[in-house]
């Protein structure tokens, strides 16, 4: 099981500025140790050049999981999907943040931050990081 006293990176672009904000708080409040890697207000910027460095510490093995956040979730998730040794999945409830750890063994959950709510983002969020990978039949396809 994953311990959720590891630090886990969080990243967004202006777009998912304010909800990166609300999740550092309430899981700070819960015991999680996060590690901000920006962007630090709502100014525009390209989302690129924040997930690229988070999607890259999680292919290296830094990290375990990690949080990404863009306007829609999409561009967070795609960038980060081009490190060989990630699996970013975008994610809109909470059985899909469930099934995403389960079946698919992601590392990382991109949300949509400007789409779901801040309560229900956080929900995600806290299952994605208590969920394990059930591995079985899963195992066999991720590999692939």
């Amino acid at each position: 099981m994953f311990d959720t006293q590891n630090e886990i990176p969080i990243a967004s672009d202006h777009g998912g500025f304010e909800m990166k904000e609300y999740l550092k708080k309430v899981l700070t409040e819960e015991g999680f140790n996060l590690k901000d890697m920006g962007t630090d207000s709502e100014k525009s910027v390209d989302y690129p050049d924040l997930i690229h460095p988070l999607a890259k510490a999680v292919n290296d093995g830094k990290y375990e999981l990690g949080i990404i956040l863009c306007g829609s979730g999409n561009g967070a998730q795609m960038t980060a999907n081009k490190y060989p040794k990630v699996r970013a999945a975008l994610c809109w409830t909470a059985e899909q943040a469930k099934l995403a750890r389960e079946h698919n063994n992601a590392n990382i959950i991109s949300l949509p931050g400007r789409f779901i709510d801040f309560k229900e983002a956080a929900e995600m969020v806290k299952i994605f990081l208590r969920t394990d990978f059930e591995g079985g039949r899963h195992e066999r396809r991720v590999n692939k």
